[in-house]
Formats: C-alpha cells, structure tokens, sequence
C-alpha cells in the first residue's frame, strides 16, 4: 500500500488501515481482491506456457531425435502435435532440422539439440517469472487479509453504521 505517512504514526510507504473509513477499507478490498485475481489468471497463463514449452521439448526428443519407426516410402514417420490432445500422422524429411516458434508467427530452423536448449530456458524462465509472481500473490492475499480483518472489525464497532442507525442506537 503506497502512500506518504501522515500524522497516523505509520511508516513512510505504509497506510494506517485504523485510520481509513469504511467505505475506503471496501474500496482497497474491491482493489486488491481485483489484483488478486488478475494475477491468478496471469499464474494460471504462465503455467500453461510452460508447459506448452515442455511439451515441445517431449515432441522433438520422442518424435526427432527418438524416432526409428520408418515410413513405406522411407522417411520416418511422427505424430505431429496440433494441440494438446491432437495429433496427426506426419513424416520427416529431415531429422538434422526442427522448426521453432520463437513468437508472433515467426519460425527459426535449429537443430534438436539447439530447439530443445532453447525451450529448456524458456521453461526455466517461466519458473523464475512464476516464483516472483507467486510472492507477489502471497503479499496480495496477505494484504487483502488484513483489509477485510480490519474492515470486519470497524463493521462490529459499529463504524459502518449508517448516521441514522448509530442515533437510533444510542
């Protein structure tokens, strides 16, 4: 939470949560709880590129560099990944060259061994990005705690009451 400490007694960069009102404490929840999320959604993207990128690393090591199975006409055959869970019958012309995604429709020639280290540190990129947004998501959720816990806190003080309800009461 960021901004400039004030006479509330909290540190530079900090807010005092006591010092905010009701409606403000549901706004910060709304905000962060939006975060939240946002972020998940990114995590979820992150793991399924990375596994997309393994994927590829199991296609040219079972299909390139595994592959015995000849073809009637010579030339090995291969099941080709479409998506995840679909393949068709393909055969190579060449088993000294793979095609590589490399981003936004564009496809470089490597070899294997080179596609394959190249989507090895795409993996391990992935899992660097996802372990830093994973401790951003734990500060969030920790964050978000704190709010509604001070927020449920102020509701049971009668803080969120209503001007009408609160004289009514007293």
């Amino acid at each position: 939470m960021s901004q400039s400490a004030g006479s509330d007694g909290a540190p530079p960069g900090q807010i005092n949560l006591a010092s905010l009102s009701v409606p403000q404490l549901r706004a910060l929840q709304t905000r962060l709880t939006s975060e939240l999320e946002h972020l998940t959604t990114s995590h979820t993207k992150l793991r399924a590129a990375q596994a997309k990128f393994r994927d590829c690393v199991r296609s040219i090591t079972d299909g390139v560099t595994g592959n015995e199975k000849k073809g009637t006409d010579g030339r090995d055959e291969i099941l080709v990944p479409l998506t995840s869970s679909l393949y068709v019958k393909g055969r190579l012309t060449d088993r000294e060259k793979v095609l590589v995604d490399v981003g936004t429709g564009f496809y470089v020639e490597k070899t294997p061994a080179k596609a394959i280290a190249f989507y090895d540190e795409k993996v391990k990129g992935l899992e660097e990005n996802l372990q830093e947004l994973e401790k951003i998501v734990q500060t969030k959720s920790t964050q978000l705690r704190v709010v509604e816990e001070t927020l449920r806190q102020k509701m049971l003080a009668g803080e969120g009451a209503p001007p009408q309800a609160a004289a009514a009461a007293g």
